[in-house]
C-alpha cells in the first residue's frame, strides 16, 4: 500500500513505532496478558505508566520541582474554565490575549468568573498575525497566551516580557521547541495534536499558585485536589496517558525537545518557502508570526482548490483542507510528521502548480 501522509489539525498524526507498540499493549500490555485498555488505575502496572510520563515529560521541558504535572480528563476546552476558577480570585482582573479561536473562546469563558482585559487583538484582520504591543493591567492576576493558533498558523516566537504570572495553553505546538517553564505559572495542553491521542490533557502548575483562589470549588474542577491525588481523583484517561507516555519515550530518543525543533524548522522552512517561490499559492499570516506547526496557504480560487484536495487525496496527501473560516489549505506537520511527508507535499504543489497554471 502507498504511503498516506495525514495532515489532519487534531487529532493528530503520531510516531509509527507508538501504534505499533500500542497495538500490542492493546492485545497483551507489557506480557501480562491483559489489555492495557483493561488496566486498573489503581494497578502498579498503570502506577509504573504515569510515573514514567511525569518523569519524561518534567526531563524532556525541564520543569522545575516547585510544578506539579498533571495528567487529566476534559480537554484543553475544560481548562478555559478552570484556569480562572483557581486562578482569578472574584472580582480580580486578568489579561487576555486575542489571537485567534481557541484564545478567543479561553477569553470568553475567563470572563464568568472576573473581569478580563483584552491585552491585544488581531480578530479584525482574520487573526493574520500576533499582536506585538500589548494594553496591561496594573496588577492583573495573570496573562493569558495561546502559543500556536491552530486554525490561522500563527504563532508565538517570542512570548511577551511580563513580569507577572503568565498562563499558556500549548496545545498545538508543546514539545516542539524549548520553553523556559520557569517563565510560567500554569501550562496546560490537550494531547490530541502533538503528544498523544485525544482524551486527555496536560497540566503544568506552581504549586505555590493553588487553593488560593477563595473559590470554593468542586474536587474535579480543584487543581489543588488533583495534585495531592497525583491525577488520581478518579479514574485518569488510562489508554491516552498510556500512548503519551510512548510518545515522550519517542522524543528522548530522538534527542528531545533540542532536535525536534531543528527538524521542525527545517520542514516547515522548505514548505513555507515552496509557497513563497511559486506564483500560484500565498500564504495567509505574517511572515515574522507563521507557525511551524499549521501552515496555512491558499490557491483564490473555489474550484482550483477544491481540485487541489481532490488530487492531494488520490496522491496519499489527507486532511489538507483549510478551516472553514480561512478556506483554502492547512498542512499541520507536527512533531511526527516525518519529513518524507512534507517532501511528498512539496512535490504535489509542484506539479499540481505546472498543470493548472
Amino acid at each position: 500500500m502507498a504511503a498516506i501522509y495525514n495532515f489532519n489539525p487534531g487529532p493528530s498524526v503520531l510516531p509509527k513505532v507508538v501504534y505499533e507498540k500500542a497495538a500490542q499493549a492493546v492485545l497483551n500490555y507489557n506480557n501480562t496478558g491483559l489489555s492495557v485498555l483493561e488496566l486498573g488505575h489503581r494497578g502498579k502496572e498503570f502506577q509504573a505508566v504515569i510515573d514514567g510520563a511525569m518523569q519524561d515529560l518534567r526531563d524532556l521541558m525541564k520543569i522545575p520541582d516547585d510544578y506539579a504535572v498533571l495528567f487529566l480528563g476534559g480537554g484543553a476546552s475544560l481548562q478555559f474554565s478552570m484556569v480562572p476558577m483557581n486562578l482569578l480570585p472574584e472580582g480580580e482582573t486578568a489579561d487576555y490575549t486575542d489571537t485567534g479561536t481557541w484564545a478567543a473562546k479561553a477569553l470568553k469563558d475567563a470572563k464568568l468568573y472576573g473581569n478580563v482585559n483584552v491585552a491585544c487583538s488581531s480578530k479584525e484582520t482574520t487573526y493574520n498575525h500576533i499582536p506585538k504591543n500589548l494594553k496591561l493591567t496594573a496588577g492583573a492576576k495573570y496573562l493569558h497566551v495561546t502559543s500556536n493558533n491552530t486554525i490561522y498558523g500563527t504563532q508565538w516566537k517570542e512570548f511577551p516580557k511580563y513580569d507577572g504570572l503568565m498562563v499558556a495553553d500549548m496545545s498545538s505546538d508543546i514539545l516542539s521547541r524549548p520553553v523556559d517553564v520557569s517563565k510560567f505559572g500554569l501550562i496546560y495542553a490537550g494531547a490530541q495534536k502533538n503528544m498523544g491521542p485525544a482524551g486527555a490533557v496536560v497540566v503544568i502548575v506552581r504549586k505555590d499558585l493553588v487553593g488560593k483562589s477563595g473559590r470554593k470549588l468542586p474536587d474535579m474542577l480543584n487543581y489543588e485536589m488533583h495534585i495531592k491525588e497525583g491525577s488520581m481523583l478518579n479514574t485518569p484517561p488510562v489508554f491516552p496517558v498510556y500512548v503519551i507516555s510512548e510518545v515522550l519515550k519517542w522524543l528522548k530518543g530522538i534527542g528531545g525537545v533540542e532536535a525536534i525543533q531543528v527538524i521542525n524548522e527545517r520542514k516547515a522552512g522548505k514548505l513555507y518557502k515552496a509557497i513563497d517561490d511559486s506564483k500560484m499559492y500565498k500564504g495567509t499570516v505574517a511572515k515574522e508570526d507563521r507557525s511551524l506547526m499549521n501552515v496555512c496557504f491558499v490557491i483564490g480560487d473555489e474550484i482550483k482548490e477544491k481540485k487541489f484536495i481532490d488530487e492531494a487525496k488520490k496522491a496519499g496527501l489527507v486532511n489538507l483542507a483549510g478551516h472553514r473560516s480561512v478556506g483554502g489549505f492547512r498542512a499541520s506537520i507536527y512533531n511526527a510528521m516525518p519529513e518524507e511527508g512534507v517532501d511528498a507535499l512539496i512535490a504535489f504543489m509542484k506539479e499540481f502548480e505546472a498543470k493548472n497554471s
